[in-house]
């Protein structure tokens, strides 16, 4: 699990004791610090006591090193670079005893010490290094105790949260009395989810990097193996390690309200999309019947509608896509069209908005939050506006029919309205695609079929012909051929074809054969 951090870049998470608070206590009332006051708050997990020169291999970080100075005596010119090797291993300080084997410290070690911000301490003579240790390892360890004591008493007051029904809300007001500051659950794209506590300090909560003058600790959400954001908290300098404890349990218990939530949207969300899916194949009842039903679910079908269906264009992880193009439909509809019905199904999102919204709008907010999250794509297509219930299902083929068609006319990521296709509509409307093949193939002959590498060229020179009207100077400008050249080609399509140039009637065949081609892939 990812660990815990603070969002701001002064102070640390304690797990101990700080060395000024060491220095507090009072088998150490005579210490007197020497040198590296700004490492004060270092903090002191463990002790450890100094007995051989060789003492690096036997540190810990977080640690406090006592030594009476006997095993320094013979080499106090190395002293400086002592300390940057304690430094280096993470020590919290050194604590010496001066006067029986070392008179005082070198001058470079205090420097030295200054310079790092390393705790350099003189303990007093009269005081032994088991009363230290009893002392200072009995105080971390009643911290720690308290600690884990707080830390359940949390943990039992979430669980009965969650016990009782509640949701993110009622999680972060436990945890922001828990703590007396503000918490704040956050998605993955830093929108508060929930929040409680001082307004003030809600108004700071926010993602890593965005604030620096004020300290948050944020502990990650996660769930099935899925990021569902952060739960973060006020933390002014000098939080413990039982506000991390607390905001870690409060981070689980966040994950299972989700989880659950998640659950339940699943769960209607198939109602939705069954209930959706009877309406467009005309087999959810009467109108009356359907709109009631839809109301339960706050949609209004009553009204002039227009249909939307968005599919997944191919070469993608289409589950994962799926469900992530069903978030972002949703949330769009929500800006769009409040009582607009949106539900996925099983390789589509399907939406009925008012007819007063623009559509192209809408996709397009879609579109955008969709790229935001993966690389794939998906192509719309709009309906023409069903004026009621009983003409849905009609409406919902048209808008399948423009997003296939958009796609196959514009490529991926098509937005098509079914009332701008054109002649694409009147051909998209011919069931028998069989039929559609063979006058394909008596119309273009040869040319229906690439078994002749050249047949596509040829077909790129009759379209672009038919498309300047015979213009036989502009056609050869555009495919880049010399006049003599483009000649010899219409030659050769009228020996395959006909006299196209002369016959309007074989024209009009040959153009519609050719825009069955690019709208059927045939």
């Amino acid at each position: 699990m990812e660990p815990p951090v603070r969002l701001a870049s002064t102070g640390t998470i304690t797990h101990g004791v700080a060395v000024g608070e060491v220095l507090g206590a009072s088998t150490l009332a005579g210490a007197r610090l020497l040198a590296g006051g700004r490492g004060l708050g270092r903090i002191v997990q463990r002790l450890n006591v100094m007995e051989v020169p060789d003492i690096l291999a036997w540190v810990k970080p977080n640690e406090l090193l006592l030594t009476t100075g006997y095993p320094l005596r013979n080499t106090p010119q190395s002293l400086d670079r002592l300390v940057s090797d304690l430094d280096e291993r993470g020590l919290a300080a050194l604590a010496i005893k001066l006067g029986r084997y070392l008179d005082r410290l070198p001058q470079e070690m205090v420097e030295q010490a200054d310079r790092l911000g390393f705790p350099l301490i003189q303990l007093p003579d009269d005081v032994g290094f088991d009363d230290i240790l009893n002392q200072v390892l009995t105080d971390i360890l009643n911290r720690q105790a308290a600690a884990l004591a707080r830390a359940e008493e949390a943990h039992r007051a979430l669980v009965q949260v969650v016990l009782a029904g509640g949701g993110l809300r009622e999680v972060t007001e436990e945890v922001a009395g828990l703590l007396g500051a503000a918490v704040a659950v956050l998605d993955g794209t830093g929108q508060v989810l929930a929040a409680a506590g001082p307004a003030e300090q809600v108004a700071g909560l926010r993602v890593p990097g965005t604030r620096d003058r004020e300290e948050h600790l944020s502990v990650p959400v996660v769930a099935g193996g899925h990021h569902h954001g952060r739960i973060v908290a006020h933390a002014p300098a000098g939080a413990g390690e039982s506000d991390v404890g607390i905001l870690e349990r409060a981070a689980t218990v966040a994950a299972l309200v989700i989880t659950r939530q998640e659950a339940v949207n699943a769960v209607e969300s198939k109602y939705r999309a069954d209930f959706l899916r009877d309406v467009l194949t005309g087999r959810a009842g009467s109108a009356e019947r359907v709109a009631a039903r839809a109301r339960a679910f706050g949609w209004d079908l009553r009204r002039p509608v227009t249909v939307l269906v968005a599919e997944l264009d191919p070469d993608g992880d289409e589950r994962v896509a799926q469900d992530r193009l069903v978030t972002c439909w949703t949330s769009a509809m929500r800006r769009h069209d409040g009582h607009g019905a949106v539900a996925g199904f099983s390789h589509e999102v399907v939406a009925v908005v008012d007819a007063a919204v623009d559509t192209t709008r809408l996709a397009r907010d879609a579109v955008a939050a969709f790229a935001e999250c993966l690389p794939a794509t998906f192509s719309t297509g709009a309906s023409r506006t069903a004026a009621g219930i009983e003409v849905l299902p009609e409406a919902y083929g048209q808008a399948v029919k423009a997003a296939r068609v958009g796609r196959q006319l514009h490529g991926p990521g098509a937005v098509a309205h079914f009332d701008q296709l054109g002649v694409y509509r009147l051909l998209s409307l011919v069931n028998d695609t069989e039929e559609l093949h063979a006058f394909v193939r008596e119309t273009l002959g040869p040319l229906a079929s690439d078994t002749d590498a050249d047949n596509g060229d040829l077909r790129r020179t009759l379209q672009v012909l038919l498309e300047t009207n015979l213009n036989v100077a502009e056609t050869a400008r555009r495919l880049h051929f010399h006049y003599n050249t483009l000649r010899y080609r219409i030659a050769k399509l009228e020996r395959m074809l006909g006299d196209f140039t002369e016959d309007a009637h074989l024209r009009l065949n040959l153009t519609l054969a050719l825009h069955v081609l690019r709208m059927r892939g045939i």
